[in-house]
């Protein structure tokens, strides 16, 4: 055998037992190489280590071994199915056995025959109901005081003969495995080496090799991703110039200190990394995450600014036309009195207003540019573009996000979301990106008071929104969309609408929904802004940025029927004024998820604790969106249990692919030559 053996290059079908039928059945699992079969690792074990059953918890799992003290009375119940019964005597205590549907096995049990029975204990009872029963005295032998890997298999793969097939792979290629992790990092760590660990997560002796195997492979998946990452992140550095920003410092400051507010220590902190990355020769690639509210379109303007005065342009790209046209406003009042000229593109404008601003980019008199994806259609293009600001980045895709950031020549990229990430996925997903996070809200911002109340309790709320409008506050009322059906979402809010315009009366109440045209949903925040309106009746289209200030009731029906993120999203609607708001959540929920989500919301106001929470909740996949997650397939780390070690192979990739002679160092050289096959360009990265 040849030592430089690629065991991903060795067909499944070289093993004994394995023809053209069993091939495809395997390649149904993904199995295609020994080195996919080796590493296809069981999701859990059968425990065949002996239960003390005076310990034993009621309705636990155990296995014992005993001899068969009775002869099996059996009973039957229609044609197939029947009970069995035995008393089987185990260290002296004489326990019941029972037997559903497995009449068969009633010839091999004969009294005085020492048998192995694993299944549910009842303690009450002093009895097992078997699902598991072992007879052989030699199978016996070789199970007691094991752990058994349990696979996922189709119906055409026996459980059986995939131990065996993978037992079999380790026999004649095991010694083949390479070691993919640098000798230091084995000793710091005492991990054990690759073959070994692959082996004992299939077969254990016991719960220590079976922790310590996957205490291995865990770190090892983690450490190869961030190296992946950082070696992006390296080549970014080498491979592209950016444009160095050279600006009057003291007139950045002199906006800072114009502000209505202070800035919070957390706005400083991140505004002082992005001006830093910005005078770099590199171009800068960073991810802003905040809570709602806490002040991130007060950055992206300094940033916007000293990019202005760099003599540069700046777009800022934001997921719907409501939020356009809010940022616009809102950069107009804070940068106007500075000469500095905003414009916004948008799909609402008519012909004659788009070839307007079109040629204003194009000259270059427009010094920032706000708008929708509309922004990275073709007939847009800058002068000089300078830094592109792409807010609430997860609702873009990453193809689009690549558009905007080529309209101009390396300008530095600079992503912003209001979705708290838990830091093992901002770490995981963004790895290649310097990620900032402004975990500070502005002095005077209260939390939202959350309650979570039954349908029946509809008319006092529709009491306590009357009593506030008539304070001159606002109210949201949010209705859910229901993806399925549009229709029946839309019949929803118009019901409710219907009903409050009757009840609330002459408090002015509107209605806003997806299906509605730009102009239409202009007219309908413009008046709710102006407080023309007291009472919004709405979908989740006011999720994302909305700014009222004065609005300080947010009724969400349905809750339950919201993940944790979007009611945290619609929550933060409310209470930008700085006093005192209230979220009303209206749900009654049927499943334990939906009571969990609820409580969450009214036990804190944290953005940050919610995503954790929400973490736990869904999983990773589902909590960014599977098909843009960008998320790696880990067959063993698990990113709600293994942060500590994200955090720790973070540190150690970083150190190790980003120091300067890492391609020359020959203690890294498998890692480089790996870094090198490695087809960086499939992770979901722009």
């Amino acid at each position: 055998m040849p030592k430089e053996m690629r065991l991903e290059e060795i067909s499944i079908d070289v093993l004994p037992g394995v023809g053209e039928q069993r091939k495809k059945e395997l390649e149904g699992l993904g199995i295609h190489s020994i080195a996919d079969l080796l590493s296809y690792y069981p999701y859990r074990y059968e425990d065949y280590r002996l239960t003390d059953l005076a310990e034993a918890q009621h309705e636990e799992r155990v296995t014992v071994q005993g001899r068969v003290f009775t002869q099996p009375s059996m009973r039957w119940f229609g044609k197939n199915k029947s009970r069995m019964h035995i008393k089987l005597d185990v260290d002296g205590v004489f326990i019941s056995v029972i037997w559903f549907n497995q009449a068969y096995l009633k010839k091999m049990i004969q009294p005085g025959k020492t048998i192995l029975v694993s299944g549910k204990w009842d303690r009450h009872r002093l009895q097992i109901t078997a699902d598991r029963t072992v007879i052989s005295e030699e199978e016996q032998k070789k199970l007691v005081g094991r752990l058994e890997p349990v696979y996922s298999v189709t119906n055409g793969i026996k459980m059986s003969w995939l131990r065996k097939l993978v037992y079999q792979a380790f026999v004649d290629y095991g010694k083949h495995i390479p070691e993919n992790l640098p000798e230091e990092l084995l000793q710091r760590y005492k991990l054990l080496p690759r073959a070994k660990a692959m082996y004992y997560l299939h077969f254990p002796k016991g719960q220590r090799e079976s922790y310590q195997a996957r205490r291995r492979i865990a770190y090892e998946e983690l450490f190869l991703y961030e190296c992946k990452l950082m070696w992006l992140k390296r080549m970014h550095r080498t491979e592209t110039e950016g444009i160095v920003h050279t600006f009057d410092q003291q007139k950045v400051d002199q906006f800072i200190a114009g502000l209505a507010f202070p800035l919070t220590g957390a706005q400083q902190r991140v505004v002082s990394e992005i001006l830093q990355d910005m005078k770099q020769p590199v171009q800068m690639n960073r991810l802003v995450q905040g809570d709602v509210g806490s002040g991130k379109t007060v950055v992206a303007a300094i940033a916007l600014y000293a990019n202005y005065l760099s003599g540069y342009q700046g777009a800022l790209m934001v997921p719907t036309e409501i939020l356009a046209d809010q940022h616009t406003e809102s950069l107009r009042k804070l940068l106007s009195p500075y000469d500095v000229r905003v414009i916004c593109l948008t799909g609402k404008m008519t012909a004659k207003e788009r070839r307007e601003a079109l040629a204003e980019i194009e000259m270059g008199l427009a010094d920032i540019v706000v708008g929708t994806h509309a922004l990275i259609q073709e007939p847009v293009v800058f002068r000089r573009l300078g830094l592109v600001i792409t807010d609430e980045q997860h609702r873009f895709g990453v193809k689009q996000r690549a558009a905007l950031r080529e309209k101009g020549i390396s300008p530095d990229v600079l992503f912003m979301t209001a979705t708290p990430i838990p830091r093992t996925l901002a770490i995981t997903v963004f790895g290649e990106m310097d990620v900032s996070t402004i975990d500070e809200m502005p002095a005077g911002r209260q939390p939202v008071d959350t309650y979570w109340v039954k349908k029946e309790v509809w008319p006092r709320i529709i009491k306590f929104i009357e009593k506030e409008c008539q304070k001159g506050r606002q109210a949201y009322v949010i209705c859910p969309l229901i993806e399925e059906s549009e229709k029946l979402d839309l019949q929803n809010a118009q019901e409710v609408y219907e009903q409050l315009t009757v009840e609330l009366a002459p408090i002015r109440v509107g209605l806003l929904h997806g299906r509605m045209n730009s102009v239409e949903k202009e007219e309908v925040m413009n008046a709710f802004s102006a407080n023309e309106v007291q009472v919004l009746i709405s979908t989740t289209v006011v999720e994302v940025g909305v700014n009222v200030p004065n609005a300080t009731v947010m009724v969400i029906y349905d809750a339950d029927r919201f993940g944790l993120a979007q009611l945290h999203q619609l929550r933060g609607r409310v209470g930008r004024g700085g006093g005192a708001a209230t979220c009303i959540l209206v749900a009654d929920p049927k499943s334990e998820s939906g009571v969990e989500r609820m409580r969450i919301m009214t036990e804190t106001t944290d953005g940050f604790e919610i995503s954790k929470r929400d973490l736990e909740l869904r999983g990773p996949g589902d909590f960014l969106g599977v098909k843009q997650s960008g998320l790696p397939d880990f067959k063993v780390a698990d990113l709600n249990e293994d942060g500590r070690i994200l955090e720790v192979a973070r540190q150690d990739a970083a150190r190790i692919v980003l120091q300067k002679d890492f391609p020359q160092n020959e203690d890294y050289r498998v890692l480089y030559e790996w870094l090198q096959k490695e087809k960086l360009e499939s992770l979901n990265f722009d």
